[in-house]
């Protein structure tokens, strides 16, 4: 009986390592996969859809594909959150497609918030280069860790967490953000709950509000986050 009960054990504990082997090629690739080439400027101009940005012809490669202005010029922070965000990204700066990286720009007007929002695909760091934010993230335990930054202040956003960042200082504000991926992903989550059609019955169960209260944040959330 003991043997029997050894020999089950023996099965169970092979069977497990066994999925660990079969998990490791997703773990490993469950961040932006190591690129294959020196490079893999993206071509704007081809209509190939996959999963990343197809490569430009490596002979119409110059060095001007490894620079951009994308960040050079401040965002317009007129309107009601009072900021904007700035991407680099593949989409906005070829040079860095499949390189694992991307940049945005923050420009805050006084008071202007980056509203609570979340990247699916990326760890993100900021330096304030001017101003003073008050910055954090909420832990996937209900945990907010948050504190104010001051010019040359470095923070880090854990992969995947609600952040947001809200200038407090007198005049304007600006960072530069940092990211592990090509392609963060972005979901503002005033957005997603209360913009992307979600029914409202889910909502008011969710939240405990009633009907009207539900419409009354659609409605405000619609107003503020419309495209201009």
């Amino acid at each position: 009986m003991a043997g029997s009960f050894s020999a089950h054990v023996r099965r169970v504990t092979v069977a497990l390592f066994v999925l660990q082997l079969a998990l490791l090629p997703m773990m490993a690739i469950a961040s932006d996969a190591d690129p294959e080439q020196d490079f893999c400027v993206a071509d704007p101009n081809n209509p190939t859809i996959f999963n990343g940005l197809v490569c430009k012809n490596p002979a119409l490669v110059n060095g001007t594909d490894f620079k951009s202005t994308v960040l050079a010029t401040p965002g317009n922070t007129n309107n009601p959150l009072g900021s904007m965000v700035t991407a680099a990204a593949a989409g906005q700066f070829p040079g860095i497609n499949t390189l694992g990286i991307s940049m945005a720009r923050l420009d805050f007007a006084k008071g202007g918030l980056v509203p609570p929002h979340t990247h699916p695909r990326a760890t993100e760091i900021i330096f304030v280069v001017e101003g003073s934010l008050f910055v954090g993230f909420v832990s996937t335990d209900g945990t907010l860790y948050a504190t104010t930054l001051q010019k040359g202040d470095v923070f880090v956003f854990p992969r995947g967490l609600l952040h947001f960042e809200l200038n407090v200082c007198d005049g304007t504000g600006t960072a530069i953000a940092a990211l592990n991926s090509q392609n963060p992903g972005t979901q503002i989550q005033a957005v997603a709950l209360f913009n992307s059609g979600i029914s409202e019955v889910v909502l008011e169960k969710a939240f405990g509000l009633g009907e009207k209260a539900v419409q009354k944040i659609e409605y405000a959330v619609e107003a503020v986050y419309k495209k201009p």
